[in-house]
């Protein structure tokens, strides 16, 4: 363990006593991470929940190591083989690739050609071409011959096969060999004749090289999926004769030359060296490529799940359309479907009139405070529409992105709130209510369906959902939710709490009403103390008989806050939201050794602004009036966007029409970015410039390098 914490430290440039704290809160104590990054800051030393997860997840693979280790150090004993020096290099070696090196003599082998020369006797002849000139091999060669080996020849070629076998385990050579790969492979892409098309997205990579080491993430995983589509053919390689030079070299040097160890040499690399290295060096890229577009997937994920809440409004949501007509709802709140009809304001039916009546009339009988409207087909035309009416109260309007709503009106989620309605409502409800709380409603919907992500489908999909899981607890958790009105979807990610636990909470609730207290929790069936524990935090409820249940203050701590209020000679309730009264509170008066300074900082910054949400407020946001098709565009022209989707190489923006536009990373900054994030958030509004515009394949180019004598 002591070696792991050290490990851990060192490569996380961490302390060692927060990477022991961290591990025993994880492994000893069960503590999730979100409660040990907001309610164990002392025994960290005030970690995130990145670093911590890093840790948990370094300990893992460090764990899965330290196992292959001693499965290879029992199978090498059993043989015999081990030895002193060989166990040291065992014991030393510090990654996966060099504990297979070290192994791979010794592993069980499928029947080579190397085998059959062996079986056959030739295995001192081999020792020979390793160690002895050309006339000494000739000369010893016959003393091989039988009836299988039956000349000079022969015996000499098997021989060299297993002098290949030799060389290909040798854990030097493979790491001078790896090393080349790291270093000067290129990648090289070639059209597949039968399946190329100039119409094909891959069309620029018929005839492609470049620099392993130099090729973006979205390249490499186009390369891949391309391949995997059969209309390329992909390989990764290095200069043979030069690599091949450097291996002869290394058993040249006090060795005796000949033709033969350098023949067996060159077939040595050729057949069994560079084809397992090129797989490896394939795979770790492929693993580099897939971090990266999991992170930015992560990344756009994050800011997509805390984008701004319009909060408990009363929302008139539209799902527009052109023939089918446009799908109205109107919810409570709280979320709840309180109205469903059809407009048909649009081609072919054209009832614009009729349809600005009906809208009228549901805004006032409904109350309504906001307007969403879907971004899809239609959204321009129907926000017109909505525009052109003057109601009799103030109603802003929003564009909502759609993306992922169809799939979640066909989701048995969907199918279990609203039984007895259409994926057409169920979707439209699903747009209305992302306004009011995005995160309550997107964590309902596969992430990978939400559009926020570069080749999502093409990644490691373990890896890609427990990240992606990773961020919506993360996210949930750093927002709360209020216990008596959470969707069981949501409480499945509130620290400690999973699916059965949250269904037993939500199944509580219907037959007993709203929780009173956070207390009552523990009524729950199978949410014991550890899970209060862990979970109790994140979860507020309004209107309780205990004020401090409506924030993030821990019940661990609320004998302390009560201690504080006395001190202040006010009720709790007095305490809680009284800025200047809190600012008045001697934090180092209540240091103890279960509660120190930053605990208590974070108490009272909670007791200031109790249950304060995150995320920022929503803004209205308007596109130009004028632009409603790709045929509107035109180069040079400014225009308010709103960023939709962010990856490697740059960003896509939602400028008011179908298609979106792409800024390309070279487009953002006047000075050098290696990452669109440092410039741009997703839903951020911004600025753009047409650049070109495609229209035959409906692509954009835009840019915010716009000069400011032309705004």
């Amino acid at each position: 363990m002591n070696n792991t914490i050290s490990q851990i430290s060192s490569l996380l440039s961490l302390q060692q006593w927060q990477v022991k704290n961290t591990l025993e809160l994880l492994i000893d104590q069960a503590a999730t991470v979100p409660f040990i990054s907001r309610y164990r800051k002392e025994a960290t030393g005030e970690l995130d929940e990145v670093v911590i997860e890093n840790i948990r997840l370094l300990h893992i693979k460090l764990t899965e190591l330290a196992k292959r280790r001693e499965f290879i150090l029992l199978t090498i004993t059993q043989q015999g083989n081990l030895t002193d020096m060989l166990k040291t290099a065992i014991d030393n070696a510090s990654t996966i690739e060099q504990l297979e090196d070290i192994y791979l003599p010794f592993k069980p082998k499928r029947r080579t050609r190397a085998t059959i020369a062996r079986e056959a006797g030739l295995e001192p002849l081999s020792k020979t071409i390793m160690f002895r000139d050309e006339k000494d091999i000739e000369n010893q060669a016959p003393k091989y011959l039988n009836d299988e080996i039956t000349d000079v020849q022969k015996a000499i070629a098997g021989a060299m096969d297993i002098v290949a076998e030799w060389v290909s385990e040798n854990s030097s050579i493979r790491s001078i060999v790896r090393e080349a790969f790291v270093r000067e492979a290129i990648i090289e892409a070639k059209g597949v004749k039968t399946k190329m098309s100039d119409d094909s997205k891959f069309a620029n990579y018929y005839n492609h090289n470049e620099s392993l080491r130099r090729i973006s993430t979205n390249r490499f995983l186009a390369l891949a999926r391309a391949e995997r589509e059969g209309e390329l053919k992909v390989k990764i390689s290095i200069d043979t004769e030069n690599i091949t030079d450097r291996l002869k070299n290394y058993y040249n040097r006090n060795n005796c030359q000949n033709r033969y160890k350098d023949l067996a040499i060159e077939d040595s690399y050729k057949r069994l060296i560079s084809p397992s290295i090129e797989t490896e060096i394939r795979s770790l890229q492929k693993e580099k490529a897939d971090n990266s577009a999991i992170e930015v997937f992560s990344s756009n994920l994050k800011q997509l799940l805390l984008a701004p809440a319009l909060g408990e409004k009363r929302i008139l949501a539209i799902d527009p359309g052109f023939r089918s007509g446009c799908k109205i709802v109107c919810i409570d709140a709280n979320g709840n479907l309180l109205h469903n009809e059809n407009i048909y304001p649009h081609e072919p039916q054209r009832e614009w009139t009729m349809a600005q009546k009906k809208l009228s009339t549901m805004v006032e009988s409904y109350k309504i405070d906001a307007i969403a409207i879907g971004d899809g087909t239609a959204s321009r035309e129907t926000e017109k529409l909505v525009k052109s009416i003057v109601f009799n109260r103030k109603v802003n309007v929003f564009i909502v992105s759609e993306d992922g709503a169809s799939i979640y009106s066909a989701s048995a989620v969907a199918r279990e709130e609203f039984a007895d309605y259409d994926v057409t409502v169920r979707g439209a409800v699903s747009i209305g209510r992302r306004l009011q709380d995005p995160l309550a409603e997107l964590v309902k919907i596969d992430a990978k369906s939400l559009g926020v992500g570069e080749y999502q489908h093409d990644v490691d999909q373990t890896k890609l959902k427990s990240t992606l899981d990773f961020v919506v607890e993360s996210c949930v958790n750093k927002v709360g939710v209020n216990l008596n009105t959470a969707s069981y979807n949501i409480l499945t990610y509130i620290s400690g709490i999973g699916a059965t636990v949250a269904k037993n909470i939500t199944k509580y609730r219907a037959e007993n009403g709203d929780f009173k207290s956070r207390k009552e929790l523990l009524k729950v069936p199978r949410l014991g103390a550890k899970v209060y524990e862990q979970a109790i935090g994140f979860l507020r409820i309004q209107n309780s008989i205990e004020p401090l249940d409506n924030s993030a203050v821990h019940p661990e701590s609320y004998a302390l806050v009560k201690s504080i209020a006395k001190d202040l000679a006010v009720s709790t309730n007095e305490l809680i939201g009284n800025e200047k009264l809190v600012g008045s509170i001697d934090i180092k008066k209540y240091i103890t050794e279960s509660v120190g300074e930053i605990t208590l900082k974070d108490i009272v910054k909670e007791l200031a602004k109790p249950a304060i949400d995150p995320r920022s407020e929503v803004k209205v946001f308007e596109f130009a009036s004028d632009i409603h098709t790709i045929k509107d565009l035109k180069i040079g022209r400014q225009l308010n966007g709103i960023v939709s989707n962010i990856t490697s190489f740059g960003a896509f923006v939602n400028i008011g029409i179908k298609q979106d536009g792409l800024v390309h990373i070279s487009q953002m900054a006047r000075e050098f970015i290696s990452s669109p994030t440092q410039v741009v958030s997703l839903h951020q509004h911004v600025v753009v410039e047409i650049v070109e515009v495609d229209e035959s394949r409906g692509r954009i180019s835009l840019s915010m390098l716009i000069d400011d004598a032309k705004i």
